[in-house]
């Protein structure tokens, strides 16, 4: 009986990695290429005459209002000449960014076909880690002062915040904001709810993201992965227990689900938890929906939270 499980169990895990491997060859497959335009690079080496040349081929960054005096502060000040410096020196040769691009675009076209492959354009701004990455169908707008390394001594924000300033995490926030752009708003406010939207997005990086860890995913430490990996029943129990699944207290959206040093469950372990592990929560749930179910990317996004749930077959691994 135990060799024929583990016969089982070996058949099923050869003929999952043959599918892997089958879709990976199909993505290889397809045709893309990315076009990078360095708007931060033309911007600040631009002579300030000819500041129209730059408004007229980048006037999405040039709204009506402003005028011209602001840009020209902006180029010749010296913070933010400093600030376009050292974006320089990390990213002189942006041919490493731009070939991850080109291998999440191939997997954006196999799964959603109609994908417009985007121009993609560097900036530098507010450091606005909210909004590092803008998807907005032909356009891809990346922040780079946001992934200069998070010791960088420009970054004065908790550790929590700018461990994610990293080049590593441009490709999942570019899924982050692709996500944004392509789901429906959550409507829904219960924290089950919360869990299973965010864990949608986190399962949509592993399929366009198949060669990054889920750290990498979820914007954690390996230690904070392992830490959600070894308490996954005792946070279950916790929210079953408190009747929190189904509550729409909107507290409970910045205690577990929204970005923060830690997650809040009013107990000792808040020492030791990561923030958002009701994210990682759900998307153990969409993961476990999915395995059970044969539905596309496409009708996963599609789905509702009591469809997904009841379908999961979820259960915390012990």
């Amino acid at each position: 009986m135990k060799t024929y499980l583990i016969s089982s169990v070996l058949s099923l895990f050869l003929l999952s990695c043959g599918q892997k491997n089958k879709i990976e060859k199909a993505v290889n497959d397809i045709p893309v290429e990315i076009k990078v335009e360095r708007f931060d690079k033309v911007f600040f080496e631009t002579q300030p005459e000819d500041l129209s040349k730059v408004k007229n081929e980048f006037p999405y960054f040039f709204p009506a209002g402003n005028e011209d005096s602001v840009w020209l502060d902006k180029m010749q000040d010296p913070l933010w000449r400093e600030l376009y410096s050292e974006v320089q020196k990390k990213y002189a040769d942006f041919t490493p960014v731009q070939s991850e691009a080109v291998t999440l675009f191939k997997h954006l076209k196999y799964y959603f076909p109609e994908t417009t492959i985007p121009r993609l354009i560097t900036v530098i701004s507010e450091m606005d880690y909210n909004n590092k990455v803008i998807y907005a169908d032909s356009l891809v707008i990346i922040s780079l002062e946001m992934y200069l390394g998070k010791e960088h001594n420009f970054y004065q924000f908790p550790n929590y915040i700018k461990q994610n300033f990293v080049e590593r995490q441009i490709m999942p926030d570019v899924v982050s904001s692709f996500y944004n752009y392509k789901a429906a708003p959550n409507q829904d406010k219960s924290l089950l709810s919360n869990m299973i939207f965010a864990g949608k997005e986190l399962y949509l990086k592993d399929m366009l993201l198949p060669d990054y860890s889920d750290a990498d995913k979820m914007g954690y430490t390996p230690e904070q992965i392992s830490w959600c990996e070894e308490n996954e029943s005792y946070m279950w129990r916790y929210f079953i227990e408190k009747e929190l699944l189904y509550s729409d207290d909107q507290k409970l959206i910045p205690r577990f689900i929204s970005m923060a040093p830690f997650s809040k469950f009013y107990l000792e372990i808040d020492n030791e938890s990561p923030g958002r592990v009701g994210a990682w929560v759900g998307w153990q749930i969409v993961r476990s929906y999915m395995e059970n179910n044969k539905v596309s990317l496409q009708q996963l996004l599609n789905s509702s939270t009591k469809e997904i749930f009841e379908k999961s077959k979820y259960k915390p691994k012990k």
